[in-house]
């Protein structure tokens, strides 16, 4: 499929989407700091456009759960709580299981070869040990499984506690080998789903997203220590 121009892609979809989708990619992959004030000025300069469209951008990233604005101060990328990430990690381990149940049931040989195709490029980027990377394919993995379900408003609902944990999420998996246990995991519920297995696919699918939380957990808890006996 031959590349979209710029230009195209403004004809083709609204300024301050972009700019918003653009923004979401530098939080995703840590180049905008986690609680750092979002300055206007300097945005619209990087993107080259007024200030309007950056604060349009402001709103969609404040409805989506990444970004808070206070009167007076400014926007802000938002920083969750370990209790708040809890609470969306309890609604999480409930989605991932329907998820997994609804796919082994409905799964299509084509859906099962791009599921086999990730898994096994996050096998390779698990073994290099690039968070980044590994981190985007995570997150890509898991956004095919929940599209696959067709299900809009389950799609919906879990991206958005998608975006609001990523970052937990990111930090869970480069704490102490994470990466490679989780491959492990998803090359398992891979194997769930194409058995047909929703039993399997299921709890497996549940078990991930409750490993992914401990492992938030033990990132969170050494990087404490870390900062008590520096």
């Amino acid at each position: 499929m031959e590349k979209l121009s710029p230009i195209q892609l403004l004809q083709s979809s609204s300024l301050p989407m972009l700019v918003q989708e653009e923004m979401e990619k530098m939080i995703l992959q840590g180049d905008i700091v986690v609680g750092g004030r979002l300055n206007e000025a300097d945005l619209a300069q990087h993107f080259g456009i007024s200030r309007g469209p950056i604060r349009e951008a402001f709103r969609g990233l404040e409805e989506s759960g990444l970004v808070r604005q206070e009167k007076n101060r400014g926007a802000f990328v938002r920083e969750i709580s370990v209790t708040e990430a809890d609470e969306i990690y309890d609604v999480r381990d409930a989605l991932e299981e329907l998820i997994g149940r609804k796919l082994a049931a409905n799964i299509t040989p084509a859906q099962l070869a791009e599921l086999q195709q990730q898994v096994e490029q996050i096998e390779q980027v698990g073994v290099s040990q690039d968070v980044t990377r590994y981190h985007l394919l995570n997150l890509q993995f898991h956004d095919t499984l929940v599209s696959f379900t067709g299900n809009r408003k389950l799609i919906a609902v879990y991206r958005k506690l998608t975006k609001e944990l990523l970052l937990f999420r990111r930090r869970g998996l480069a704490a102490g080998g994470g990466m490679l246990v989780s491959s492990d995991e998803h090359r398992a519920i891979y194997e769930a789903i194409a058995a047909r297995d929703t039993d399997a696919a299921g709890n497996m699918l549940r078990r991930h997203s409750e490993l992914s939380r401990a492992r938030m957990h033990r990132a969170v808890e050494n990087q404490t220590a870390a900062a008590t006996t520096a």
